[in-house]
This record gives structure tokens, C-alpha cells and sequence, in this order.
């Protein structure tokens, strides 16, 4: 995967599953039929049932009609920037972060193109608000399911031990902001927010959000969280009202296709000696402290990216002697390490690509609130989970 974005490559990350997941095979590690048993279905159908029910949200209009509805109650600069940061966060802590991201920067980008604002924290805001809400739930990212998959830890459990760790993380985000465009903000005169006109579709944005209440209330409750998505999904597609294709167009089929390579790559792995390697190679660095794995899980993904980074994890993770508290560390510094620099999410990479026509963010303008937030998050999040320990 690092090797895919030097000069005269075009291998993205899915790319490189696929020919890792192919070098398995012709390398004779793997049988065809194993290749097939390695792939983790349930996080497969977590992430697959996730999607449709964000898809048929997306057409109901119901991400910009919710934060229109909230951001034009800010009647000040800051107001405005803790309504992105606050409308953010939890969207992305309820679905998954990359779709709020998308419907997110055209907003922020009309609102302060009106009003006549700077951009720019507001894009960091939604940006780094994504990352940060998304680290409260199993939902709220890919790299959060597939963990949730491994562990088997419950939703609930996850919730509640992750969320206050997030709600920290959106207080400082919004100061962090704040207080590094401090210029933008010493303006206190009162904004007036146009309202744009936003096409919603009342019935199917009811059956939409009446199937992820349940879905959630479910999930809460403790019933299985891969069956919970697919049976939310597969109900809403009965209907008359959206035509399927328009459904199977809003999935990102790539991410679920890089899902498969990597597990049939760790197959793999796991089938030679390297696992035992790696454990013995991991275990020089201490992994079964928090602060170390969260260090060393930082530096990882924003070396592959953290979705193959928690892959890298899974056989040592297995082996630790508290393998929940593991995981959940692993969640926290994977997701919050997406701040550290532009390219450290996707969602950083979806707002600067929506953005570029009215703001080109650069390496700088990110990491430099980045860092800061990055460090202090998962600093938190660490000394809060030691603070959990029995």
C-alpha cells in the first residue's frame, strides 16, 4: 500500500488488497476454499447493511436538512464553528464518518461562501469533528466494525466505555480550532444563515429513520450488530419509492472489496510462521501497555492507513493477556491517529477533495491544528481506559 503512491504507480489500497490477496493464492498459501473461509462476513455485512441504511438516508435528504436545521441557529462565527464541530461529530458517531464528510463540506462551503467567512476552520471542523465522533461507536468507522467483528466486543460496552473519550475529544477540537484562527472569530457581530431550499422525501426519510432507531435500540440492547445492520437494510429495500439501483450506486463497493483482500492476506499470514514473527517482534515493544500500543498504533496508521493497520494488529492483539482493553485502544488511537495529517483518513482526503474549488487546504493548514489535537486526544483516551482497569 505504500509502495502504491510512489511516482509511476496507480495502485490504491484496494488494489494492493487484491494483489496480496492474489500473490496468497498463486504463492500456494492459500487454497481457493481458504481464501473463502478467511473472509470475516459479519463485519462484511455490518459495513454492507451500514451503507444501505445511510444510502437510503442520503436520498431522503436527511443529512443537509439536519444540519442546515442546526447550523442556522448559530448567530455567531463561533456558534457556527461549534454547530459544524458538535452536528459533525455525532452523525459520524451514529454512521459512518466518511458519509457525513460528504454531505457536510458543500454546506459549510455554501454557508461561509454567503456570509463571506473564511473556510477554513470550518473544513478543519468537519474533517477532524468526523474522526473524533466516530471513534464513540463500533458504526461510526470501518476500521471501528472491523474491530468490532474481532472482538466481539458488544455495542453497548463500546459506547460507553469510548464515548466520553469522543465528547473530550469535540470540546478540544472546537477550542483547538478556535484558538489557532482566533482572527476569523474576533468578529462577534451577528450572522444571519441563508436557508437553502433542500428536496426531502418525508416517507421515505420516516421508514429510513424508524429502521435506524430500531436498528440502534437493538444494538443497545445486544443483539448481534452484523444481523442488526443487514436485517435494517434489507427492510428498506422493500419499497416503492427508490428505485434499487439508486441504493447499490450510494455503497462503496472498493472499501468492501479491500475488506476481502486484506482478510485473505492476513489468512495468510496467519497460516505461515510470520504471525508467530510478529508477535515475538511485537512483544519487544511491549504492546500490553496502553500507552505504548497507542503510540505505536498512531505511527502505523499514518504510515498504511488505519483500516490495514488494525489488520496488522489482529494477530497480536489475540495473544495479549487483556485482548478487550487492546482493542478498544487500538479503536481509539486508529481512529483519533486520522487527524494527525491530511492524508491520515479518508474523510480528510473527502473534504479537501470536495473543497478544493473554494479552499485548496494544505499540508500545513491540517497538521498544524492536527498534531496538537491528535497528540492531546489520544493522550486522553489512553489515561482514560488505564483510568477504566479494574
Amino acid at each position: 500500500m505504500a509502495v502504491g503512491s510512489l511516482p509511476g504507480l496507480r495502485l490504491d489500497r484496494t488494489g494492493a488488497a487484491i494483489v496480496g490477496a492474489g500473490a496468497m493464492l498463486a504463492a500456494g498459501i492459500l487454497t481457493l476454499e481458504e481464501a473463502w473461509r478467511s473472509i470475516h462476513y459479519e463485519t462484511i455485512l455490518l459495513l454492507f447493511g451500514m451503507m444501505i441504511v445511510v444510502a437510503n438516508l442520503r436520498i431522503a435528504g436527511f443529512f443537509p436538512a439536519v444540519a442546515q436545521w442546526f447550523v442556522r441557529r448559530a448567530h455567531a462565527p463561533q456558534t457556527l464553528l461549534a454547530s459544524v464541530v458538535a452536528i459533525t461529530a455525532v452523525l459520524s458517531a451514529m454512521f459512518v464518518n466518511d458519509t457525513v464528510c460528504i454531505v457536510m463540506t458543500p454546506l459549510v462551503i455554501e454557508i461561509t461562501r454567503s456570509l463571506g467567512r473564511r473556510p477554513l476552520p470550518y473544513l478543519l471542523a468537519v474533517a477532524m469533528a468526523s474522526n473524533v465522533g466516530s471513534a464513540a461507536t463500533i458504526t461510526g468507522n470501518p476500521q471501528n466494525m472491523m474491530i468490532g467483528g474481532f472482538s466481539g466486543i458488544p455495542f453497548a460496552v463500546f459506547f460507553f466505555k469510548l464515548a466520553p473519550v469522543a465528547l473530550f475529544g469535540i470540546f478540544v477540537t472546537y477550542l483547538l480550532l478556535r484558538w489557532l484562527h482566533r482572527d476569523e472569530f474576533a468578529d462577534r457581530a451577528r450572522v444571519e444563515i441563508p436557508e437553502q431550499p433542500i428536496p426531502v422525501d418525508r416517507m421515505l426519510l420516516i421508514k429510513s429513520l424508524t429502521a435506524a432507531i430500531l436498528m440502534f435500540g437493538a444494538l443497545f440492547l445486544g443483539a448481534p450488530i452484523a444481523v442488526s445492520a443487514m436485517v435494517a437494510g434489507a427492510a428498506l429495500l422493500i419499497t416503492r419509492r427508490v428505485h434499487p439501483e439508486e441504493v447499490y450506486a450510494q455503497i462503496d463497493w472498493s472499501l468492501l472489496v479491500l475488506f476481502c483482500g486484506l482478510f485473505v492476506v492476513l489468512a495468510g499470514v496467519e497460516k505461515t510462521s510470520l504471525d508467530e514473527e510478529l508477535f515475538a517482534f511485537a512483544a519487544t515493544f511491549h504492546l500490553e501497555k496502553l500507552p505504548v500500543l497507542s503510540l505505536v498504533s498512531l505511527i502505523l496508521s499514518n504510515l498504511v492507513s488505519n483500516v490495514p493497520s488494525v489488520m496488522l494488529f489482529k494477530p497480536v492483539i489475540q495473544r495479549l493477556p487483556n485482548a478487550q482493553e487492546a482493542w478498544m485502544a487500538l479503536s481509539m488511537s486508529a481512529t483519533l491517529a486520522g487527524n494527525l495529517t491530511l492524508a491520515g483518513s479518508m474523510a480528510n482526503l473527502i473534504v479537501a477533495e470536495r473543497a478544493r474549488d473554494a479552499h485548496r487546504i494544505t499540508f500545513w493548514e491540517h497538521t498544524r491544528a492536527g498534531l496538537p489535537l491528535t497528540l492531546i486526544t489520544v493522550a486522553a483516551g489512553t489515561a482514560w481506559l488505564l483510568w477504566l482497569r479494574p
